[in-house]
């Protein structure tokens, strides 16, 4: 049974513990922070973690994730750079999830050391995650596996060039928020249209579980899809057309690139 050692235990860490655990994955998982002992109490509770300190998880983990945020990660890379001087990583793979952290960047702090860059969203906490993986240049096909065993277990997983990491962002590693604010929206619609609240929620959400469903098993394209739920004259078109005067698509677009833009200024302030 492999250790993972995650470091960081904020909600995209707590995620894909919670999806791991949902797999019935087969990995003994430690956890350390830097200050919040409460935070891992909590978390050990919950998920049968070991909370551990940095120490002792570097030693006992055959993989080690960075789950903390964009501008802490330099700080734990100059620790792991330390701990590996001594030998402390040889033969280990490490996973960076925070935004804004390149390949190039990991490498320079841990030469030597096999490294990749993986982007999830906290959809692994119910195994429907998208997870982009970029690998370094020491990844061998053991790490390969390693990783694809981990992301694959709280969803899907998709290896691409870092180029086009920032792409990926955009859509799927912060596009649970967008859908969360659609939804938000419609339920206040329902609300000033006189549902009550829970009500509103619960239509929204099976509207949206159902809709997901379908673009997944169908096999059918999002916009065949819409066309087939639209008639001529009915009540969905007039919906769908103050959307179009309002250039939904436009919007969606320039919020892509924004979330892709901030993706690449990140990368240059953390670079290090």
């Amino acid at each position: 049974m492999e250790n993972i050692g995650f470091i960081g235990a904020g909600n995209i860490a707590e995620a894909i513990i919670f999806g791991l655990r949902q797999a019935g994955g087969k990995y003994n998982l430690c956890v350390t922070n830097r200050s919040n002992n409460a935070r891992l109490a909590d978390l050990a509770e919950r998920y049968q973690i070991i909370p551990t300190d940095l120490t002792d998880l570097l030693r006992s983990s055959h993989v080690i994730l960075i789950a903390v945020k964009p501008k802490d990660v330099l700080g734990v890379l100059q620790t792991l750079a330390d701990a590996g001087l001594s030998g402390g990583l040889e033969g280990k793979l490490i996973i960076s999830v925070a935004a804004g952290i390149q390949v190039e960047t990991l490498e320079k702090y841990l030469p030597g050391v096999a490294v990749v860059r993986a982007m999830p969203n906290t959809s692994s906490a119910v195994l429907h995650s998208v997870t982009g993986l970029v690998r370094g240049h020491e990844v061998d096909e053991e790490h390969v596996h390693m990783a694809e065993e981990i992301f694959s277990s709280v969803g899907h997983i998709l290896w691409l060039p870092e180029s086009r990491m920032n792409a990926l962002m955009a859509l799927s590693g912060s596009g649970p928020a967008y859908f969360y604010l659609f939804t938000e929206c419609l339920v206040q619609a329902g609300v000033e249209m006189g549902l009550r609240e829970e009500d509103a929620e619960m239509l929204s959400r099976e509207t949206l579980i159902g809709v997901g469903k379908m673009m997944a098993e169908s096999g059918k394209s999002p916009g065949r899809l819409r066309q087939e739920v639209t008639s001529p004259n009915g009540t969905t078109i007039e919906a769908l057309q103050v959307f179009w005067a309002a250039n939904l698509k436009g919007i969606v677009k320039e919020a892509a690139e924004a979330c892709a833009r901030r993706g690449v200024e990140m990368e240059g302030e953390y670079s290090g």
